[in-house]
């Protein structure tokens, strides 16, 4: 046995020493050694321990018995060392546990903490968030709906009021984000006049009257801007031009629309291929969506919605063009559809740029669970002359 794992020989002048005089072994007839702390006449013993040698499992260095222990629950006086361990006897060294307080190693309690390099538990699956307050949303939007069919189906005029109340308060939304966010001032008074004149010029004079109201709107920002320092004059009449167009203008095929025979029933296929259109996206995007459309500008939008857009538009318009509309037929609600579906997803990422340029999630809160009315014209605006054309080909203008 190496008995560097125990301990060094006792020095000279011992009484006993378990190990005798180092030419002769062990003393004959002593007693069986045992660990230091186990026979008496070592108290005048001190094996030094080498430290380089203890054993991988942790060994037994033996101390004096006048040597504090550890005690504790975890270190039972009588039993520490190789029963804290579990080490087993060395070569003739016996190891006696014949004390009423000697317990075996699987006794002795375990530390209950977990270490400290433990997995973390795996964090509960989030669940998928609409994003908005659905119940408002919905109740919003059903009662739009009762407005705007109320006065489509029962005084035309009525709906085109409407249309120009939504305009003015689209051209509002807007104008007020563009001078918070860019300190841009298009001129909202010569807008608002202008889009509104513009929508009853459409619905009065055709298309003719339209494109005569939007060149004077266009003048009159120009001039109106003209009571103003020019600093900033050629950023905030550019800015008025294109607000005239994007809002009043597209707005006014709406009216166009409603000139025809079946006027209102144009009117409601164009609402219902939009709304449709813009349902399906989200039902299929938000239930099957990975793959992006378009994350540098709109990162909810995913091409899976995107086909459930054009599925669901191009079901719905060859409803509509059969059944709704004088002379329309299944096939060109097909193509209706898939042309819904490209120019409302086409809005809808158009308008996302304009807000990811201003740096804000709506353009207004007027509507709860939809934003501003802008946000819900961003996909019929661009739609509307898209639809009256397509309509103005396939069963004319009425």
């Amino acid at each position: 046995m190496n008995d560097s794992s125990w301990g060094s020989p006792p020095h000279a002048g011992s009484r006993t020493g378990y190990w005798g005089p180092a030419d002769q072994g062990p003393v004959q007839g002593a007693a069986p050694a045992g660990p230091a702390y186990d026979a008496p006449e070592a108290q005048q013993t001190r094996p030094m321990p080498i430290v380089p040698n203890v054993p991988a499992h942790g060994g037994h260095q033996d101390d004096d018995r006048g040597a504090a222990r550890l005690g504790g629950p975890l270190f039972p006086a009588d039993s520490y060392g190789d029963a804290f361990y579990g080490a087993q006897p060395h070569g003739d060294v016996a190891r006696r546990h014949d004390t009423p307080s000697a317990q075996p190693s699987a006794a002795v309690p375990q530390n209950p903490e977990p270490m400290p390099d433990a997995p973390l538990p795996a964090p509960a699956p989030q669940k998928k968030s609409a994003g908005r307050d659905l119940g408002a949303a919905i109740g919003v939007g059903v009662g739009l709906g009762v407005v705007i069919v109320a006065s489509l189906f029962v005084v035309k005029a009525v709906f085109v009021g409407v249309v120009a109340v939504a305009v003015v308060v689209g051209l509002w939304e807007l104008t007020s984000r563009l001078q918070e966010r860019k300190g841009i001032k298009a001129p909202l008074v010569p807008l608002a006049v202008g889009g509104a004149a513009m929508v009853v010029a459409g619905y009065v004079r055709g298309p003719e009257g339209a494109w005569v109201a939007m060149a004077l709107t266009a003048l009159a920002v120009l001039v109106w801007r003209m009571t103003e320092p020019p600093e900033g004059y050629l950023k905030d009449v550019t800015a008025g031009v294109f607000a005239a167009f994007y809002v009043p203008f597209l707005a006014t095929f709406v009216a166009l629309m409603l000139t025809a025979d079946d006027g209102a029933f144009r009117v409601m296929t164009f609402l219902v291929l939009t709304v449709v259109s813009d349902t399906g996206a989200y039902a299929v995007g938000w239930r099957f969506g990975k793959t992006k459309l378009a994350p540098r500008i709109s990162p909810g939008k995913t091409r899976e919605g995107l086909l459930g857009a054009v599925s669901f538009a191009m079901v719905a318009g060859a409803l509509c063009m059969q059944f709704l509309i004088d002379d329309g037929t299944w096939w060109q609600g097909l193509l209706l559809g898939f042309a819904v579906a490209a120019s409302a997803t086409l809005g809808d990422l158009g308008e996302s740029m304009i807000k990811r340029d201003l740096g804000i999630k709506d353009m207004g809160t007027l509507l709860p669970g939809h934003g501003g009315i802008m946000d819900r014209l961003d996909s019929l605006l661009p739609t509307a002359p898209v639809v009256w054309l397509l309509l103005v080909l396939f069963v004319g203008s009425g």
